[in-house]
């Protein structure tokens, strides 16, 4: 393939997550797609057009309603998709669920995202773990990628990352965060706050598990994100069970 892999969290892929299925659902609508190519009704909230929506959410509805643990890279040679599919199912089948507390509305630089509200240090341990567990599949980045993430304006610990690890905002630069629309100019960003704690307000304080690891891929840059597969965190139980791992596990959750 020619684009990328990141490996994520996808609250709500799981169907047996009320309350993570309800959150995925209003992200979608407000998103405006399903990473696992399911039909979302076009929806914008009260005042709004979905137009005005769709200008502010371009980036994040091609990468779709996810959080970050290994940002997206390109598959190093002789790596294949099918084998690092197969290493994350192994992976989660070893470690238990985890869970983000206090889902909180947040400003991060100049877009928004939705973030723990209370310390998380079980779901930064898994993100540390992953980042350094699936490094071997990394393809180092292109002069091209390394110029995108702007190196002259990160601290020296991020652009050690960088150079590491791929990404600068691992480890203990890592922020945990579910995006929710591209950078919003300060003059907007009050009524986009606004916005989303009415449109999220169900979902807001309550604490979301976090029971999946979920691959996606770009198959080609520049295409949407999508959802290859689903990995249940099961922690330490029988390897041999079955692994309900593709996107067709998200149809009775998101019903």
């Amino acid at each position: 393939m020619s684009g990328r892999v990141a490996i994520y969290a996808a609250p709500g892929t799981s169907p047996t997550d009320v309350d993570g299925g309800q959150l995925r659902r209003r992200a979608e609508l407000w998103l405006g797609r399903s990473v696992a190519g399911f039909p979302v009704t076009a929806s914008s909230p009260e005042g709004w057009t979905r137009g005005a929506v769709d200008e502010i959410t371009a980036d994040a509805r091609r990468y779709g309603f996810h959080g970050t643990f290994k940002a997206p890279f390109r598959l190093a040679e002789g790596r294949t998709l099918g084998e690092i599919d197969a290493a994350l199912a192994r992976f989660a089948t070893g470690h238990p669920p985890v869970v983000l507390p206090e889902l909180a509305l947040s400003r991060i630089g100049s877009f928004f995202a939705l973030v723990p509200g209370a310390p998380a240090e079980p779901l930064n341990a898994l993100a540390a773990e992953l980042v350094q567990e699936f490094d071997g599949f990394r393809a180092p980045p292109d002069a091209a990628e390394t110029a995108r993430r702007k190196p002259g304006a990160l601290s020296g610990r991020q652009r050690e990352a960088l150079e590491r690890w791929g990404y600068p905002y691992v480890l203990d630069d890592f922020r945990f965060h579910l995006t929710l629309t591209d950078r919003i100019e300060l003059r907007r960003q009050g009524e986009v706050d606004a916005v989303l704690r009415r449109w999220f307000a169900d979902s807001l304080g309550r604490t979301i598990q976090l029971d999946t690891l979920a691959l996606f891929t770009e198959l080609a840059p520049g295409e949407p994100f999508m959802l290859h597969s689903v990995h249940p965190l099961r922690g330490a139980i029988d390897p041999l069970l079955p692994d309900l791992h593709r996107p067709d596990v998200m149809a009775e959750g998101n019903a």
